[in-house]
């Protein structure tokens, strides 16, 4: 399995920021839902999504680097070894002669005590209470649309273990925020609660809505025609179209404001853009040839130098 820094593209003194924000870009790039009906690029979201399973959790990444772990998380285990391995003087115990130590210079008595606190936490012979250690909590990757995330929505995910999960995204939630469901992680030892589900949500872009904070920005063609004498036209918005008066003598760059139709009480800005019909207009071309503004203007002016 490819080491998890490499499939990120980061340094192992790489910061949990710098690991998030490798993850984002990579996962942007390469999620299926953004390459449909390519295999390489679903294997490729795999695998970074793996790696940041992996990286996002300090004790896990900490393990890593230790070499404690591989890549997939799985324990790496020390070749084994014999007694014959470390000569003579491990062989020989308390009860032979020539006893000095024994590995690691632990003392027959020092072996004895953390045998008896083991017993201790685990309710054995002589013991206090129950061993019991809070569940690990676990970590998923949720990709969600542009307008659940802006108006709220629930979600289903599918567990590893093939159970489901529900998850309300709340509105207005923004893109790599994480979201935690208390108690739903790993199950606890003993009697100690289960950890918590860490849910990392990646906001899939909309076509033609944009988000600056609360606001909502959008680019609107309008005609012509309706650019100079001013109409009323239909213009998209998170709850549905409404009617948006155009203002005569409006041109490409126009900014209108619809007030409070962004998110939790932003606005959303519309954006006018100009464009020309694409079929000949031989009426327009006359007029334009014949016509002299009664106001010279040259909207270069500001690029001449």
């Amino acid at each position: 399995m490819d080491d998890p820094y490499k499939t990120l593209g980061v340094e192992k003194t790489a910061s949990d920021d710098e690991i998030r924000k490798a993850y984002r870009q990579l996962a942007k790039t390469h999620h299926p839902d953004l390459n449909p009906g390519k295999k390489d690029a679903e294997e490729k979201f795999k695998a970074i999504s793996s790696a940041y399973a992996l990286l996002s959790d300090p004790e896990k990444r900490a393990k890593f680097d230790r070499g404690e772990i591989d890549a997939s998380g799985a324990e790496v285990h020390p070749e084994r070894q014999y007694y014959r391995d470390f000569g003579e003087d491990f062989g020989r115990s308390k009860y032979r002669p020539g006893f000095e130590g024994g590995a690691g210079g632990f003392e027959a008595d020092d072996l004895s005590s953390l045998f008896e606190e083991l017993l201790r936490q685990r309710g054995g012979p002589g013991g206090a209470r129950e061993f019991a250690m809070r569940g690990q909590d676990a970590r998923y990757q949720l990709s969600v649309d542009f307008l659940d995330a802006a108006k709220g929505a629930v979600r289903r995910i599918t567990l590893p273990d093939g159970n489901s999960l529900d998850v309300t995204i709340p509105a207005g939630l923004r893109d790599g925020q994480t979201l935690r469901l208390k108690g739903k992680g790993m199950p606890g030892i003993g009697k100690a609660p289960p950890g918590d589900a860490l849910i990392e949500v990646t906001v899939r872009p909309h076509p033609f809505f944009k988000r600056d904070g609360n606001d909502i920005v959008i680019e609107l063609p309008v005609t012509l025609k309706e650019a100079v004498l001013g109409a009323k036209v239909e213009t998209p918005t998170l709850e549905g179209t409404v009617s948006l008066t155009i203002p005569p003598h409006s041109s490409t760059g126009t900014r209108l404001r619809l007030k409070e139709r962004g998110i939790a009480g932003g606005h959303q800005y519309v954006n006018l853009k100009v464009v020309l019909p694409k079929s000949d207009e031989p009426q327009l071309e006359t007029f334009l040839k014949d016509w002299t503004p009664q106001h010279e203007f040259n909207p270069r002016k500001d690029l001449v130098s």
